[in-house]
């Protein structure tokens, strides 16, 4: 089954209070492995970028200027997402926001129906637990020393590896019919000269005096 890993960063928390998506970062996974298939673009929100927005991402007013606006990238995103299941951290919060651009660009919206929340799992997995996903990084030993700040792409990566774990680990899915990887090794083929085994006279004189030698041999029993 095909599905897709998603993460945005925005200039807020409420695209209602005028908040605008600054970043989509999407990976595509199927059978629960990532195929390297990516989609990521930066976003122009056409707004001035709050501060403790830009603490968290790091993506600056002047960084964005002259990126790409939502409407120039929709077509290509939405063609990367499919029909596909969608997975996201909290995915109430990523849904809205994409939904409110697409009600923006007057195209249809994304059912909720399609969104996997990963925080949902998380909660009902681990009650009570850190479910951030630094939390269950550092739960599942998945590795955040490039996560200095947010960043949509990476963390859709992070998250994707959390996802598996969340659903049971690599052995879920698993086919070897589908997923095994054969490697084929050309053995070399090396011939060496026949060698007579035919004993000389000598060693045959030294065999049968070693022979008589023996006391008590098994044979003659």
């Amino acid at each position: 089954m095909r599905e897709i890993i998603f993460d945005t960063e925005t200039t807020g928390i409420f695209p209602g209070d005028g908040h605008r998506i600054v970043e989509i970062g999407a990976v595509e996974m199927i059978g629960k492995v990532c195929t390297g298939r990516t989609f990521h673009t930066y976003l122009d929100p056409c707004r001035p970028m709050p501060k403790d927005a830009q603490a968290v991402h790091g993506l600056s007013n002047a960084f964005l200027s002259g990126q790409p606006v939502f409407e120039m990238v929709i077509d290509e995103f939405l063609a990367f997402i499919g029909d596909d299941p969608l997975v996201a951290h909290n995915a109430v919060f990523d849904m809205e926001f994409v939904n409110w651009e697409l009600k923006r660009a007057n195209m249809p919206v994304i059912p909720h129906s399609r969104a996997i929340d990963t925080l949902e799992m998380a909660r009902r997995k681990h009650p009570g637990g850190k479910n951030t996903l630094d939390g269950l990084c550092s739960r599942y030993n998945v590795d955040l020393s490039a996560r200095t700040k947010h960043g949509a792409l990476l963390d859709a990566e992070l998250l994707a590896q959390v996802y598996v774990e969340l659903c049971g680990g690599r052995q879920i899915g698993f086919d070897l019919a589908s997923q095994a990887v054969v490697e084929v090794f050309e053995v070399e083929r090396v011939e060496f000269a026949v060698r007579s085994h035919v004993a000389t006279p000598e060693e045959r004189q030294r065999h049968d005096a070693f022979v008589s030698g023996l006391k008590d041999p098994l044979w003659l029993h």
